[in-house]
């Protein structure tokens, strides 16, 4: 399974006491692949530091970045998809660079995908994905 989780995602799966950490666990654990970008990388990097610190957070990347189940690439077309909040655009694209099974976020802004019928980019919440992993478990 093709995966690209949204940073506010990622970052509620990474405490042990959040009832999302299964997510992070299945990545842990190789049950999805994560693809992320440069730019999405950059993001993580900036959120995670400004909740852990800059050496713990370089902890959490190196260690995300060292899976063999986590891919980074680079998107070579930006699809502007995403009308109220341009920043967001980074998950759609590169969604659709490694062909996601699903994009996960509880941001709203993706709402708008369900009426774009090109390029497809099936978006998920993360209560939703949690149940998907947890009922292959």
């Amino acid at each position: 399974m093709n995966i690209v989780l949204d940073t506010n995602v990622l970052l509620v799966s990474l405490p042990q006491s959040s009832k999302y950490h299964p997510i992070f666990q299945a990545l842990l654990n190789k049950e999805f692949d994560l693809y992320l970008s440069n730019e999405i990388l950059n993001e993580c990097e900036e959120q995670i530091s400004i909740r852990l610190g800059f050496d713990r957070t370089d902890l959490k990347l190196r260690e995300l970045l060292n899976l063999s189940n986590v891919y980074c690439i680079e998107p070579f077309y930006n699809w502007k998809l995403i009308i109220n909040d341009p920043d967001d655009d980074k998950f759609c694209d590169c969604a659709v660079a490694c062909n996601a099974n699903y994009l996960v976020t509880n941001d709203k802004h993706y709402n708008i995908l369900t009426q774009i019928p090109f390029p497809p980019i099936t978006t998920i919440k993360a209560q939703e994905f949690l149940e998907l992993i947890i009922s292959k478990s």
